[in-house]
């Protein structure tokens, strides 16, 4: 039967039922790949955030030399490049969120720490030094 209230407690089940928790040892191992995998997602979502301003930013056309022509279409292969990589990423980053949230869903309050501290070690260490870059792309909730 599944835990619906906080426990603490070694014996927990993390997303999968091959993943149980029967040990200090598994138990400590599980906390720590929760944590690395939250921090996982800051690096992610800033890599993203970096991606994503990188295809919107527009780079002004030089100015157009005697006798040549603009060319109606621009080039922007390195826009499209950064929006794919922005739109994969962002499919990435909410599969990661989504994986995290159920594994907080598994009410064992190490796991939770582990997560929240996880998620905000990421953001000290990869998104603190942002300066407000994408003030819409902030969002604590870490499936967003």
């Amino acid at each position: 039967m599944m835990h619906m209230t906080f426990y603490w407690g070694i014996k927990a089940t993390i997303l999968f039922d091959f993943w149980k928790t029967d040990s200090w040892l598994s138990y400590i191992l599980t906390l720590l790949a929760c944590f690395a995998f939250a921090a996982f997602y800051q690096y992610l979502e800033k890599r993203r955030i970096q991606f994503k301003s990188l295809s919107s930013t527009r780079h002004p056309n030089p100015p157009p030399r005697a006798g040549v022509s603009a060319p109606l279409i621009p080039k922007s292969g390195t826009r499209s490049a950064a929006k794919a990589a922005s739109v994969l990423l962002f499919g990435v980053n909410a599969a990661i969120g989504y994986l995290l949230m159920l594994a907080a869903m598994s009410f064992n309050g190490g796991v939770f720490i582990a997560i929240v501290v996880g998620l905000t070690v990421g953001y000290l260490v990869f998104r603190s030094d942002d300066d407000g870059a994408d003030v819409a792309a902030e969002n604590p909730c870490a499936c967003a």
